[in-house]
Parts: C-alpha cells; sequence; structure tokens
C-alpha cells in the first residue's frame, strides 16, 4: 500500500496548487502565484530544494526554523526506520514508554540549570499553552505578561500573548489579564510586575518577528525581577533554540536560566512533530501534586515512539555535527558580510542577528528619487518593499527567504545550520546584486512591486 501512495505521489506532483486551491487553501496558493514563490518542491536534501523543473534552490528558510539539521538528515531516516521495523507498543497510554523516558533524560542533560522535568508536546503553540498552564498553577496567580512583536502560537491561548494584532484580529476577546511590554526595556517590566500578581512573563530569547536581539544584561535583569517578585521567567526557544543561535539553547548565550523552557520545531528533525516544555522538578511538582492530578495537563500524541526516536536522532546529529559551533562561524560571515553591503546601499539601514537567525532593516532612503518611490509603495502597502528583496532572490539567484513580519521592512534568513562557506558566499553575492538593482529607481525591482501592490489590491 505504501509504494502505491508513493507511486500517486509522483505521478501527481504536479496537481499539488489544484489540489490545495480547491480542499485546503486557496488563499496561500494566490500569495504564492503572485509573488513568484510557485515553484512545486519535489525533493530536498540539505540545505536544497529542488523544483519540479530540477532547479536547485538554497533553502534559507529551514521550513521556518524546523530543518536546524537539514532537509531529509539520513541519520534520521535510518533511526526512524530501525523504530517501524521494531514494532515499539507506542501509546498504550496505561503505561509508560522507554523512548519518551530517553529523550526526557537527554533534554534534561542539555538543558540550562536543573531544568530536568519534561512534558511532551506536538507542537510550539502546544507548548506554549502548556507552559501558561503549568505558570498558572504553580503560582496560583493567572496575570501574564508578554513582550510587543511577540509570536508565541495561534491558539487562543498563545495567541493571548502574541504582540501582533495582524493574529489577534477577529479573535477577540482571547484570555484576560494579558499585558505586553516593550522588548529589552527592564523599566516597563518591573512597572507590570511590581503588582506582585503576575503568574509569569513569556518571552522569545530571540523574537521571530524583526529579529530583535537581547541587549547586554537585559535577560540578566529579567531574571532578577523576576525573582524579586515571584513571577516564573518562560523562555519560548520553538524557533531560536537547538542550535541556532550559536548555543544549544539561546539563553546560553546570555547564562540566564529561566524557570520553564519550551521548544519544538527543530527537535523533530523536520520528520515528526515533537516539542517539548522543560522545567523544574519544583515546578512540575506543583501542577502534578497528587495521584489524582497525574493528569492534570495531557495530551494523546506527545510520548509517541516515532517523534522521540526523532528527536533522540536529531540531538545526537546537533552534537556530532558540531551544528550549534557551525551557526556561530557561519552567522558571523553573514553579519559581517551583510553589515559590509550596509555600507554600500543606504536602504539598508542595519543587519541584526545571533547564529544563523538574521534580519536585514531598511528604511526610508535620503536620496530624493528612490524616497518617492518609497513612500509611494508604502502609501500602496507597508509590507511591499522587502518584496523587492525577497522576490528577486528567489526568481534571480535561487534563494528562499522570508518577509519577517507586517510593517517592518524586515527580511529574515533561517538557514539550516549546516551551511557551508560556498552557501554564505552565494548568498552574499545575491544581496549585494539585489540590493544594486533595488537602489536603482529605474531598475526593475520597483516597477514589479509597484505592480505586486495593484494586484494584490485588486484582489484583496
Amino acid at each position: 500500500m505504501s509504494s502505491e501512495i508513493v507511486n500517486k505521489y509522483k505521478t501527481r506532483i504536479a496537481e499539488a496548487y489544484t489540489l490545495h486551491r480547491k480542499f485546503v487553501n486557496p488563499s496561500f496558493v494566490r500569495v504564492l502565484e503572485v509573488i513568484g514563490y510557485d515553484r512545486n518542491y519535489v525533493s530536498a536534501e540539505g540545505a536544497y530544494l529542488t523544483d519540479a523543473n530540477g532547479k536547485k534552490v538554497l533553502d534559507f528558510l529551514a521550513g521556518f526554523g524546523v530543518y536546524n539539521i537539514g532537509r531529509n538528515h539520513p541519520h534520521v531516516a535510518k533511526v526512524l526506520h530501525d523504530t517501524l521495523d521494531a514494532k515499539t507498543a507506542s501509546l498504550v497510554q496505561m503505561d509508560l514508554g522507554v523512548l519518551s523516558g530517553m529523550l526526557a533524560e537527554k533534554l534534561a542533560e542539555i538543558a540550562p540549570g536543573d531544568l530536568e522535568a519534561v512534558f511532551f508536546t506536538n507542537s510550539g503553540t502546544e507548548g506554549v499553552e502548556g507552559a501558561l498552564k503549568f505558570a498558572r498553577q504553580a503560582t496560583g496567580r493567572h496575570k501574564l505578561v508578554h513582550c510587543d512583536h511577540a509570536f508565541h502560537g495561534l491558539t487562543l491561548g498563545s495567541l493571548s500573548v502574541n504582540g501582533n494584532k495582524e493574529f489577534r484580529n477577529r479573535n477577540e476577546p482571547l484570555l484576560p489579564d494579558c499585558s505586553s511590554v516593550p522588548f529589552n526595556d527592564l523599566g516597563a517590566l518591573e512597572k507590570a510586575l511590581s503588582g506582585g500578581d503576575v503568574g509569569a512573563f513569556i518571552f522569545e530569547t530571540v523574537q521571530g518577528k524583526g529579529v530583535f536581539v537581547p541587549e547586554d544584561g537585559y535577560l540578566q535583569g529579567v531574571r532578577e525581577l523576576c525573582d524579586r517578585y515571584g513571577t516564573l521567567m518562560i523562555a519560548d526557544e520553538v524557533q531560536c533554540g537547538l542550535g541556532r543561535t550559536g548555543k544549544m539553547f539561546a539563553v546560553d548565550n546570555w547564562g540566564v536560566k529561566p524557570d520553564i523552557l519550551v521548544i519544538s520545531k527543530a527537535l523533530s528533525g523536520g520528520y515528526i512533530p515533537v516539542g517539548a516544555i522543560i522545567t523544574t522538578r519544583a515546578i512540575h511538582t506543583k501542577v502534578f501534586d497528587s495521584m489524582e492530578r497525574c493528569f492534570a495537563h495531557s495530551n494523546t500524541f506527545g510520548q509517541n515512539d516515532m517523534a522521540m526516536a526523532a528527536g533522540l536522532a536529531t540531538i545526537e546529529i546537533l552534537e556530532n555535527e558540531k551544528l550549534s559551533e557551525n551557526a556561530a562561524k557561519m552567522g558571523d560571515r553573514i553579519l559581517v558580510g551583510m553589515k559590509k553591503l550596509a555600507e554600500k546601499y543606504e536602504m539598508l539601514t542595519e543587519v541584526r542577528g545571533k547564529g544563523l537567525m538574521i534580519g536585514m532593516q531598511f528604511g526610508e532612503p535620503k536620496s530624493l528619487a528612490l524616497k518617492a518611490s518609497w513612500k509611494l509603495l508604502h502609501k500602496m502597502n507597508d509590507d511591499l518593499f522587502c518584496q523587492m528583496i525577497t522576490m528577486p532572490l528567489l526568481a534571480k539567484h535561487d534563494i528562499l527567504s522570508q518577509v519577517a513580519g507586517h510593517g517592518l521592512d524586515t527580511v529574515k534568513i533561517l538557514p539550516p545550520l549546516m551551511i557551508n562557506d560556498e552557501d554564505v558566499d552565494k548568498f552574499l553575492t545575491a544581496m549585494d546584486a539585489v540590493l544594486k538593482e533595488a537602489h536603482k529607481i529605474t531598475g526593475s525591482g520597483w516597477k514589479t512591486v509597484k505592480d505586486l501592490g495593484i494586484r494584490t489590491a485588486r484582489t484583496s
């Protein structure tokens, strides 16, 4: 049966967009077609995707940070095949699996400080939901504080601590008593916590929307304030964890230990959805505090053996192939190279990031002709300009990237952690060419995005 399904997959590849238009999400299909991202990828390996025409594309998006170890890593594939062949007794529910115990043991070994109690989830947003519940139950407080521009997921609980109005719209009212403070602002955080009634402060160690990095001393200050006011510190490392910032966990860059750490995405190896809430035994015990409350929080698929095996194999690869170290090295090369380009091109105003989580900030130019076009584009749509960078990167240079968030004028890259010098050189060369074209007022990029704005307005 499985070979029959694979054969059908191969014969129906060309129908992907038709099927999604009819049965899945026609609006997303239109978006991909309008921006020229409808490449119909049919295979992938490492840092490269292959489209239906056989063209190789350098993947600097990595499934929003899922593919830290690269796509279709053979070691994870073998471990999963071996797990299937072993015919394990997965998800008995009224028993315990050894693979989940082994993965929990490994996560406790590599997590910062005394984080050693693990609850497995199926996704990042589920992990955030669980972490918020743990904080409320452990502290007896229901108030929550998050950061502006925060992205913690799209289910109702995690959406309540999401700082992006484009996702919150049409979903109000959300959880009560959730408030936000600016990222990197200890004064605002202290004011929010000073009443002594906040259960948790949740933050992304490096913010995904815009790639905002903590200033020196910020996370240490957060730790001190949370301790002072009895608030739990929740680090959401669903995207920035597991090697991406040059350390196994992003908080390790600043030597800070949160009370609860949430991970997902890359733990899967790109194969089986999995995530984890890692906390202290003291907090965990306050939630699961009796035999009657052994299911105070639970799910059906969280500890399935395939996900546990994928997680174990992924961590082996991160450690054995020294991918955190490579992320730090390649990330430094990109940051240095892009900052040199910022000196050449006036609209590239800032390059920021940590490891291989990098944001390129664009701003209004000073030269009059470019300024007029900039203002016209932003009058049409606040998100148009960055398409002048991402669209030609793909169309002319076969590099996949993304816009970092609504209204931010930021392009973001999240390459697999195993990229090499050749991949970095390809990206920097391409960015130089794209930026050069974008700074020509008669260049094709301006016309392309203006036409895009007109088409978008017509179809919206």
